[in-house]
């Protein structure tokens, strides 16, 4: 696997460091008055979720790790696991639904989700950046009001909670962002 200087690291960066996988969240990269410049970097472990503050100088080296990435079809749910096919090998793979954390509720049939791999051990699963849902509970429209930037509360399909704009009516699709979890656009 290739080293990299600590001057190198940047955000999304897999590292092996300290006997586990840890994906660089923040990069900074500090020039102190006095003695060498470093980089301070907070990590998050991949297995366990923990995180970590680091300093890395120039002259240290670090493990930069690959995670292959695969797209995965969603097909059901059975006792807490989530089956998805792989999209060129048509087998079927086991993950546990915590992988999707709290976006698990935008996760729908058929839907294509891209899963990172080390070896065979699947370590972080990505929705589509934008997802349909319907509005199934919100308070009504009302005349004149949509002039002010002000949101309302809305319950969607799938459960979760979303602030939607005045003009967003019942039963109506919206497009969700679930890097954010927050409306998007109409349907």
């Amino acid at each position: 696997m290739p080293k990299i200087n600590g001057n190198e690291i940047r955000p999304g960066n897999v590292l092996d460091h300290n006997g586990g996988l840890w994906a660089a969240v923040k990069v900074d990269h500090v020039k102190p008055g006095k003695g060498g410049a470093f980089a301070q970097v907070e990590m998050r472990n991949l297995r366990n979720g923990s995180k970590l503050n680091e300093r890395f100088r120039s002259a240290d080296k670090v493990e930069r790790v690959r995670l292959e990435q695969k797209d995965q079809q969603f097909l059901y749910e059975t006792d807490g696991m989530l089956v998805f096919m792989d999209n060129e090998t048509f087998e079927q793979v086991e993950l546990p639904a915590e992988i999707l954390g709290e976006r698990r509720p935008f996760l729908q049939d058929g839907m294509t989700i891209q899963v990172e791999y080390y070896d065979a051990e699947a370590l972080n699963a990505t929705l589509p950046q934008k997802v349909q849902c319907k509005v199934v509970e919100t308070e009504p429209v009302v005349k004149g009001q949509t002039a002010a930037n002000s949101f309302k509360p809305a319950i969607l399909d799938n459960g979760v909670k979303v602030m939607v704009p005045p003009f967003v009516g019942q039963d109506e699709d919206i497009i969700v962002d679930t890097t954010t979890m927050e409306y998007s656009e109409r349907a």
